[in-house]
């Protein structure tokens, strides 16, 4: 039976749960307008992203698509221009100067790429990662052991960072990071300076302190085999998220992947390049519904009007 008029405006006018509901992450229609000498230049456009609390995923894309912008935002180190950042239930839109930097000591923990930019060069591993406690205002040694301990530096506690390998390095930031027991760990190619068999190190480090402490950690990487070590794996391309690969245990416990696109809020979908290329799709396609499914073809060609 078909609904009735009122039935229909009552179903409009009914309140609808916000987009990403209870997710630890919420971008919505994300945008990030940067002006360089009177250029402007769109590093986010209209991003949309949900990510739950507990998760570990890594966020990939060519140079410039905007996942660096990305990660700066999702920190608190840059300010959106406009669209919804929530991280935690925290607005990072509307955070005056003295949220923000709350936020930044004690909701989210970050680790550079460059291993010499996370520790001072003067301080032991213990002392720097007691550091960020001490500034809070609390004791943080018996908390610093216990995470480089768990990170398996425990035994370097006492050298100072040019006597620790690039792994260690990255093991001791990562309890840095971890030290005021913040809700998200945001990396940015923590593995982009070390050999395979160190980034491996580094990235067991990481998904240890995602599984035993339940923190949410988020991994920018160029790193396929960092990539290919988690669940999710989100694609952004020209400033959006652009795909999905999902990962699974399969039933003869093999790990199966599925690559998928992302349909945005507004319908917008971004089909692979190599996909385009190969069927020569430029500009305009053609689209048939099915019952089970939605066809795209390239536009057939329009006659020349030449005799």
């Amino acid at each position: 039976m078909n609904p009735t008029l009122s039935e229909l405006e009552a179903q409009a006018g009914a309140p609808r749960a916000a987009f990403g509901g209870d997710a630890h992450i919420v971008c919505d229609n994300l945008v990030r307008i940067y002006k360089t000498e009177g250029v402007e230049v769109v590093a986010l456009q209209g991003l949309d992203l949900l990510i739950d609390e507990g998760e570990l995923v890594a966020v990939v894309g060519a140079s410039g698509s905007g996942k660096s912008t990305l990660l700066n935002v999702l920190s608190g180190l840059d300010v959106p221009t406009a669209g919804v950042a929530r991280v935690a239930g925290m607005d990072l839109l509307s955070m005056t100067a003295k949220d923000r930097l709350r936020y930044r000591r004690e909701v989210v923990g970050f680790i550079w790429q460059q291993t010499a930019r996370n520790l001072l060069p003067y301080l032991t591993a213990r002392e720097n990662a007691e550091l960020p406690v001490r500034l809070a205002g609390r004791r943080g040694k018996g908390r610093a052991m216990e995470l480089l301990d768990l990170l398996g530096v425990a035994d370097r506690a006492g050298r100072r960072p040019g006597e620790l390998s690039g792994g260690e390095q990255q093991r001791v930031a990562i309890a840095v990071a971890l030290a005021n027991s913040p809700q998200l760990i945001l990396a940015d190619e923590p593995t982009g300076e070390l050999d395979s068999d160190t980034s491996e190190e580094v990235f067991d480090a990481l998904r240890k302190a995602n599984r035993e402490l339940g923190v949410t950690v988020v991994i920018v990487t160029h790193d396929p085999l960092v990539a290919e070590q988690v669940d999710r794996t989100i694609g952004i391309r020209d400033g959006r998220t652009s795909s999905e690969t999902l990962r699974r245990e399969g039933a003869e416990g093999q790990v199966v992947a599925e690559e998928y696109a992302v349909l945005d809020r507004v319908g917008r979908l971004q089909l692979p390049r190599d996909f385009m290329n190969a069927l020569n799709m430029e500009r305009r396609v053609r689209l048939e519904l099915e019952s089970d499914h939605i066809g795209v073809w390239p536009a057939r060609e329009e006659p020349s009007g030449e005799q």
